[in-house]
């Protein structure tokens, strides 16, 4: 399979054509940002773990029952992934008190929530992806009320295979952005599981093994990433 036009390059990834009008090529790049794109710099290695880390979990949620994009990993950066339509919500699981939640409800940051809570954003960059709920979705044509269903069922479905996961490698799963796409009529998980779009704590000392390294110039942004890649014993 090899790659033919170059059809976006978005934040994090660029995505080509294939022979196969099914399937397209996704390469991870280095490139970080934060803020809506406002930060820009480079978290070396980050494109072969965001990859790695990514197609992993994926191969766990497809053998529990998520259906995902993955077709099959191809090189360090680079993995095949069934095209899909995207369906334009950020969706997110929370299970904690972090970042954007803490702030605007005033709860302190490491509190442990009574129950995960989900949220959609509207994806417009040029908006700010703004927090949206299902009926704005639905009204809009975001997606219909049946997507809606799948997405909701397969995130908390997500989150509950993720939090045994890491807890197993001494992880703690704080809150992550997943994305859904329709293929051939079906909601399957698309984008990336990567510490880019996950919030991830060292279950014994809290320290933060995930994009907010950078977001938040704390340091050691690599190290972090190379931390989670380490305990997730992949090659």
């Amino acid at each position: 399979m090899e790659k033919l036009e170059q059809l976006y390059e978005g934040k994090a990834k660029k995505v080509f054509k294939t022979e196969d009008p099914d399937v397209l090529i996704v390469d991870y790049k280095d490139d970080a940002t934060a803020f809506n794109g406002l930060k820009k710099g480079t978290i070396v290695g980050k494109g072969v773990i965001n990859n790695k880390m990514s197609n992993h979990i994926m191969s766990l949620l497809e053998k529990e029952g998520v259906p995902t994009h993955l077709v099959k990993e191809l090189s360090e950066r680079e993995t095949a992934v069934k095209k899909v339509e995207i369906v334009p919500l950020e969706v997110i699981i929370r299970n904690v008190s972090a970042g954007s939640f803490a702030k605007k409800l005033g709860i302190e940051e490491g509190r442990k929530l009574l129950c995960p809570t989900l949220e959609f954003s509207y994806k417009d960059d040029a908006l700010g992806d703004p927090m949206i709920n299902s009926y704005y979705a639905m009204a809009i044509g975001a997606a219909t009320k049946e997507e809606i269903d799948a997405i909701t069922k397969y995130a908390f479905k997500v989150n509950e295979v993720m939090i045994r996961y890491f807890e197993s490698i001494g992880i703690e799963l704080i809150d992550f952005k997943i994305e859904f796409g329709r293929y051939h009529g079906q909601i399957i998980l698309a984008d990336e599981i990567s510490p880019d779009t996950c919030r991830l704590w060292d279950i014994n000392t809290h320290e933060k093994l995930d994009k907010d390294r950078f977001r938040r110039d704390l340091g050691n942004v690599e190290d972090a990433y190379q931390e989670v890649f380490k305990r997730l014993g992949i090659q």
